[in-house]
């Protein structure tokens, strides 16, 4: 994983481990309901249309995700804090289907952070990963990729 922080910023140090401590509890760990409170505010503004606003919202969204996908998980594989934002760039996998290949959906999730180091507002950006021969399943399927580059 690569992380770009200031180590001298405090703030921002802080705020980069408590989104991967989000990540490993809520999603990887599957303690959703009971531990979003502690990385989310009660009035957290949620911009992802399929999710309501509010932490008790986001956990109840990621406890049904969880109940139903026992193999959803998130890898991070690049993290950067500045001040109040967090921004990741995650791989979830197996959030939508139990397809033990699934190669999972490519996020940049941004948060900004109160002073307390909780998400107060979260935006985001999803696309599949596709493969080889399919580089882009939802948007324009069986295109086969334009390079060899990985999306992570």
């Amino acid at each position: 994983m690569i992380e770009l922080v200031d180590p001298n910023d405090s703030r921002a140090v802080r705020n980069k481990n408590n989104i991967l401590r989000f990540y490993d509890l809520v999603i990887n760990q599957k303690k959703s309901e009971e531990s979003i409170a502690s990385f989310m505010t009660p009035g957290y503004i949620q911009h992802n249309p399929l999710v309501a606003d509010g932490a008790e919202a986001l956990g109840k969204f990621f406890g049904q995700v969880n109940k139903e996908r026992a193999m959803a998980r998130a890898v991070v594989y690049k993290i950067i804090a500045v001040g109040d934002y967090v921004f990741a760039h995650v791989n979830f996998l197996n959030l939508f289907n139990d397809d033990p290949e699934d190669a999972g959906i490519a996020g940049v999730d941004i948060y900004k952070m109160d002073s307390e180091g909780r998400a107060i507002e979260h935006w985001d950006t999803l696309q599949p990963v596709g493969d080889p021969k399919n580089s882009a399943p939802w948007l324009a399927p069986n295109i086969p990729r334009a390079n060899p580059n990985g999306m992570f």
